[in-house]
């Protein structure tokens, strides 16, 4: 009998993993509440990689309310800007760029 949960067989296939194993290393952090929607999670994700979860309930509405496009651009902007002083400022500095069609 081969054994499944065996290290040496987890090296040797390189094809499928179990599904129990896909979600193992996920770990964004725990809201602390209940999130039952997808913008509500999608902010939450937002205002931790932006360092800014005081203001959590803002990218929240954010993700509600504006284009998801518009999100993902400014979002992709801040994640690119090495030497940022300020995450959530920058972010919102390039939203406000974009919903004015100033910016690509």
């Amino acid at each position: 009998m081969s054994k499944i949960n065996d290290p040496q067989d987890q090296k040797k296939k390189q094809g499928f993993w179990s599904l129990g194993s896909l979600f193992d290393n996920y770990q964004v952090g725990s809201p602390g509440k209940y999130i039952s929607r997808e913008f509500q999670d999608f902010g939450y994700r937002l205002a931790a990689e932006l360092d800014d979860l005081e203001h959590k309930s803002l990218y929240i509405k954010l993700a509600k309310n504006e284009d998801r496009g518009l999100l993902e651009a400014a979002r992709s902007f801040v994640i690119d800007a090495d030497h940022a002083r300020s995450k959530p400022r920058l972010f919102m500095w390039k939203l406000q760029q974009l919903k004015a069609g100033k910016g690509p």
